[in-house]
């Protein structure tokens, strides 16, 4: 992967960005995309528009979002220390002894989320996974009155994962949940370059999805899309103790993931394919039999409805705070999303 590119990933996955608290991620996306895009703006939701070739009758909708999971304060203690809830679907069984970050009204708060000393614990306890209000935030305040000069209720709180680099070009961060997916759809702008397009392209960095696909809601309803590609995170199930076959998606390395069912409208999905294979890029199959949980689902449902597809980069360990990814199955995605960009036909139909 080249440099920049490799820069600008690094920035998106360790700024902090939860659900209803995008504004920051959205500068480092406009900062990256400014150069290679037509116009770029915002709407009130806090979705961010990239455009390129505006004019163009047929639309496309590239969707990636920019939200992660996360934590929220809800409680402040007599002591200073902080209770909270999730922002979207964190299992607790990973929060015990992480460092993390609290986004306070003036500024980033570091703390650690703590629990009961394993000596201070009836043996039958040990060992067990406690549930979210057993645990809470320290922050090393005096009292309830020295913590509230740094942090408020609803404070968001993002886990302290940095960017590592491992072996075979992946990489682990958390929140490629789908920081990874707004990655793709800026980088296939970029290589789309100077070749000719017949379609106006709205790669929208969405918000919100963690909590109901809400950013995707509103902006297919604005772009109005004729077309629509959510770009997400898929399983990889290449690792122990998951039973591939019961949840067979794909594995690290092997390409980006392509689907079949309910919410990819087969011409479009006929598409991919081909691109993919004309192309010599790298892809694996999954079947979907309804809805895909993703953004696709609302830009399939937007207004009178558009053909759409899901594009997914195989993720390992999803929704923690180790989620590991193949640099090349996100710069295969972004290939193929730019081949299909230019061979679209400005009279193109999707209806089956």
């Amino acid at each position: 992967m080249r440099k920049e590119s490799l820069e600008f990933l690094r920035s998106l996955v360790t700024t902090p960005s939860p659900s209803g608290f995008e504004s920051e991620i959205q500068k480092v996306c406009k900062a990256y995309a400014k150069s290679f895009t037509d116009k770029i703006y915002k709407d009130v939701h806090g979705n961010q528009y990239h455009v390129k070739n505006p004019k163009a009758e047929l639309r496309v909708m590239l969707a990636g979002h920019v939200d992660e999971i996360a934590l929220m304060v809800n409680d402040i203690d007599e002591r200073g220390f902080l209770g909270f809830v999730s922002i979207g679907g964190v299992d607790p069984s990973v929060l015990d002894g992480q460092r993390v970050i609290v986004q306070g009204p003036k500024g980033p708060v570091n703390g650690v989320i703590g629990r009961t000393a394993i000596h201070l614990t009836d043996p039958e306890e040990r060992g067990k996974a406690l549930k979210m209000h057993q645990l809470w935030v320290d922050i090393a305040a005096k009292d309830k009155e020295d913590a509230e000069k740094v942090v408020s209720i609803g404070d968001p709180i993002v886990i302290d994962a940095g960017f590592l680099e491992l072996r075979n070009d992946c990489v682990v961060a958390r929140a490629l949940d789908d920081r990874i997916g707004a990655f793709v759809i800026l980088e296939a702008l970029r290589l789309v370059g100077r070749r000719k397009l017949n379609c106006a392209v709205y790669a929208v960095t969405t918000v919100q999805e963690e909590i109901g696909l809400r950013g995707a809601t509103t902006s297919a309803y604005g772009c109005d899309p004729h077309v629509g590609i959510a770009v997400d995170v898929g399983h990889a199930v290449d690792y122990p103790q998951v039973d591939a076959r019961r949840h067979r998606e794909g594995a690290i390395g092997k390409g980006p993931l392509l689907y079949r069912g309910a919410n990819i409208n087969p011409v479009l999905g006929a598409q991919l394919v081909s691109a993919a294979r004309k192309a010599k890029i790298p892809y694996q199959m999954a079947a979907s039999p309804r809805g895909t949980g993703t953004d696709a689902n609302a830009m399939q449902l937007a207004r009178g409805g558009s053909a759409t597809a899901l594009v997914s980069i195989p993720n390992r360990y999803m929704h923690s705070p180790v989620e590991l990814i193949s640099l090349e199955d996100a710069e295969n995605a972004a290939k193929l999303l730019a081949e299909w960009l230019v061979s679209l036909k400005p009279d193109a139909s999707f209806i089956p």
